[in-house]
């Protein structure tokens, strides 16, 4: 049985998988599997990828039979994950070679159940920002108006991952999660290095303001059942938050 089963989603974003797929692959930590959920109705990508990496026993591939969205695609990955922890990235994100060995390990021996790293995001071809956590344990109060965990750092101990962790929103989807997660005294704490690159694609469902905006409202509203004033208060405090990690 593998120790860690990492969550990939995949809808074309073949420029950037294989570099994804091949940094899991070059981890030091090695007790992996990679189950990769292929969430698009067009095959000529999955027939490129299974051509790579279908024989790495390592990899195991499953195919929607239509477009479900990343969030409830890791929904399905969770369902088959065999590991302990579970660990997400998305498809055009990388990982440093010792991403794994040293969040595990910090992990492991402070008992951690939540956890994940600082990163480098790049937003143009000249200009990559290091985005570091403020603090080193953030709680349900912490999250509520300022994101600050990105998704392909996180790690989890697969024994407090609840039934449909991830909502079927095309953006903030990972925010409910980690928010409802932290709902249940369950802090998440920070490794404090840069472990991952995100790449801030054009066409990526991150760089759509108004999906962002639309799905904000509806973290606060639908997920966390707050009034119209409150969620417009935490709304606002979530975009200027936002805006203060990138000056």
């Amino acid at each position: 049985m593998p120790f860690v089963s990492i969550i990939l989603p995949y809808y074309r974003k073949i420029n950037y998988v294989k570099k994804t797929i091949n940094s899991i692959l070059s981890q030091s930590f090695k007790d992996f599997e990679v189950i990769l959920i292929y969430d698009d109705e067009n095959l000529n990508d999955l027939f490129e990828i299974e051509s790579d990496f279908k024989k790495n026993p390592k990899i195991k591939i499953i195919k929607n039979s239509k477009n479900l969205g990343a969030g409830i695609s890791r929904n399905i990955g969770i369902k088959h994950a065999k590991g302990k922890i579970i660990a997400f990235v998305d498809s055009d994100d990388f990982w440093q070679p010792e991403k794994l060995e040293r969040q595990t390990k910090f992990m492991q021996e402070n008992n951690y159940d939540f956890t994940f790293c600082n990163y480098d995001k790049v937003v143009s071809s000249d200009k990559t920002i290091n985005v570091k956590s403020p603090k080193s344990v953030l709680d349900y109060k912490d999250l509520l108006g300022s994101n600050e965990i990105g998704l392909s750092t996180v790690q989890l101990n697969k024994k407090i991952i609840m039934e449909e962790l991830f909502p079927p929103l095309k953006t903030k989807e990972d925010y409910v999660a980690w928010l409802k997660i932290t709902k249940n005294n369950i802090n998440a704490y920070n490794f404090p290095q840069s472990l991952v690159v995100w790449n801030k694609t054009k066409n990526s469902l991150s760089s759509n303001f108004y999906q962002k905006l639309s799905d904000g409202f509806a973290v606060f509203m639908e997920y966390e059942k707050f009034n119209l004033i409150k969620s417009l208060y935490y709304l606002i405090l979530l975009g200027i938050n936002s805006i203060k990690r990138k000056i």
